[in-house]
């Protein structure tokens, strides 16, 4: 009989790090040179990729909602931005205020050094990753003002070429880049100081999703007048099942049926906003990525990010969620670039940012998915002080 199990990328990346971290504890000087050498060349080939992710997810994403402008979906933009640029200010804010009190050991005393690459393998970006931003947005615009239709196809194709590169290269490589780098924190002796710490905030961003969900509710019901719970007490299943398969992608059908069960939301609105909420709404997980990219800045390098390069990163993260999937660790694989060339973390700090960005990722999607019932409340109400009116919908899930 085939065996169609399959183990889930979390699983794979703590399977990593429990091999890494017990490697490292045995491992010996030449075996470390071994490892820091693999170390070293998958981290090039993930930075090569990672301008090639963001005109694969960001450009296409442009020539979509280009291509079905209206007055709705630029709220809706608008509404998506706005809700995840402000849970990373707050996270912001959040992580100004609690990291440093948390008990963070940012001292190299008594840790070993480790071994210098054997060889190494250059494998220099395309472009940098700014300029792949703005090449995405010039190229995604130019399409719609154009109607370049060969081009809108060619990014389409583009993307689904490179989201096979992230499924078949890049998400199965995660793993062993994963385990060489706790191999390396194993062998120096400092991730068995910072475990706890990983735990705590794992735990502390799991609170501000419900503060976030609890924010966007509350103003959805003050905006339009109607009673937020009566569509937060449907989601249950939505929340559950993202839970599950990490992906808003994934959890799309349940999420419908479950917004369609509320008396306070238009049909219209609801299958209209909520497979695009789906894609570009990403509070939780962009929530997730700032207080973990603190905590990681300030484990590493001993200090937390500047506040202009946080700024920054926040503003910008709104723009790489907007274009990121709806699939598992979809945010960060498209933020790489940032993480590397605003907050200039080295391939250690990207790794431990894979890595804890991975392990909670469903907690994250969650949130997300949770959230587009609020921002699909605001939409109802926006449509009707502006007398929209209802498009009748006569197709069933």
């Amino acid at each position: 009989m085939k065996n169609n199990f399959k183990m889930s990328l979390p699983i794979k990346l703590l399977i990593g790090v429990i091999i890494g971290i017990i490697a490292g504890i045995i491992a010996n000087e030449s075996f470390m040179n071994v490892i820091v050498t693999v170390k070293y060349i998958l981290g090039q080939f993930i930075n090569f990729c990672v301008p090639l992710i963001i005109i694969g997810f960001i450009a296409p994403s442009i020539t979509k909602l280009g291509n079905n402008a209206s007055r709705m979906l630029g709220i809706a933009l608008l509404l998506a931005y706005i809700s995840s640029i402000s849970a990373a200010f707050i996270s912001t804010a959040a992580g100004y205020a609690i990291i440093p009190n948390l008990s963070i050991i940012t001292e190299t005393d008594g840790l070993k050094d480790l071994p210098e690459v054997i060889f190494q393998l250059d494998i220099p970006q395309i472009m940098s990753v700014m300029s792949a931003l703005v090449f995405s947005i010039i190229a995604g615009l130019a399409a719609v003002w154009s109607k370049a239709k060969f081009f809108t196809n060619l990014l389409d194709d583009f993307q689904r070429m490179i989201l096979i590169v992230v499924k078949k290269i890049v998400i199965p490589v995660l793993p062993f880049f994963i385990a060489v780098t706790f191999c390396s924190l194993s062998y120096e002796g400092s991730i068995t100081k910072q475990l706890p710490t990983f735990i705590i905030i794992v735990i502390i961003v799991m609170i501000g999703h419900y503060i976030w969900l609890a924010v966007l509710y509350g103003l959805a019901g003050l905006y339009s007048g109607k009673n937020p719970l009566n569509v937060l007490k449907h989601y249950g299943p939505a929340y559950i099942t993202a839970v599950g398969t990490m992906s808003s992608a994934a959890t799309l059908a349940v999420a419908l049926d479950c917004a369609k069960k509320s008396d306070v939301l238009r049909d219209d609105m609801v299958y209209f906003g909520i497979p695009l909420f789906a894609n570009i709404h990403l509070c939780g997980s962009v929530l997730t990525e700032v207080f973990f990219v603190m905590t990681v800045n300030q484990i590493l390098y001993g200090t937390l990010p500047p506040i202009n390069s946080m700024i920054l990163f926040c503003l910008l993260l709104g723009v790489f969620a907007i274009g990121a999937p709806g699939v598992p660790g979809g945010t960060v694989m498209a933020s790489l670039g940032l993480i590397t060339d605003v907050l200039l973390f080295d391939g250690t700090g990207t790794a431990l940012m894979l890595t804890i960005f991975a392990l909670q990722d469903s907690f994250g999607t969650a949130c997300n998915v949770t959230g587009d019932g609020a921002l699909t409340l605001m939409l109802t109400g926006y449509a009707e002080k502006h007398n929209i009116e209802e498009q009748k919908i006569n197709f069933n899930l």
